[in-house]
């Protein structure tokens, strides 16, 4: 089974769960382009990261999910930061340098987020649709989020839509106090 991020619930509300996200590290790649593409764009990049292998030459595994980030609500809708969470422990230090300059890695500290999962294909349609959701589920319950959204993808694209798994995971502000 492919390791997932690690969280743990810190409370569930109707129609979604506030979460405490370890820290982790992930490749990740800039990309312009719209939503549909920019995933298929990093992913090539990013996947040949992890086949390179680390410092032992073993391959590092994969991951769930891929995360396709904006990093400001009213971002250009072509700014898309496609990253792989690495496996758990993993720290940037220990992992290898990559040799596509677009490829980043980042270290990143737990925070507390915002999650609601849904079935289906994650189109633009659909993501555009959930994040509103979400973000007024959680202004009803005076939780102050950050500009950032994350689309969340555990399953690969040829597995029929109607099964994928997705989430849209938003990071609480900073200035959010509970």
């Amino acid at each position: 089974m492919t390791q997932r991020q690690e969280f743990r619930v810190i409370r569930s509300y109707g129609g979604f769960e506030l979460r405490e996200y370890a820290p982790c590290s992930i490749a990740e790649v800039r990309v312009s382009a719209d939503y549909s593409s920019a995933g298929s764009i990093a992913f090539r990049s990013l996947f040949g990261y992890i086949a390179q292998g680390n410092k032992r030459s073993e391959k590092i595994a994969m991951t769930a999910p891929v995360i396709s980030a904006q990093k400001a609500e009213k971002a250009a809708d072509d700014e898309w930061f496609v990253s792989f969470v690495m496996p758990a422990g993993s720290t940037v230090e220990q992992l290898p340098d990559p040799s596509d300059p677009r490829v980043v890695l980042r270290q990143l500290e737990a925070e507390s987020c915002v999650a609601a999962s849904f079935r289906g294909r994650a189109d633009e349609d659909v993501m555009k649709k959930k994040v509103a959701e979400l973000r007024a589920l959680a202004a009803k319950e005076n939780i102050a989020l950050s500009e950032e959204t994350r689309i969340c993808r555990f399953d690969p694209p040829m597995k029929p839509g109607f099964l994928q798994y997705n989430e849209i995971v938003i990071p609480i502000s900073k200035n959010h106090s509970e």
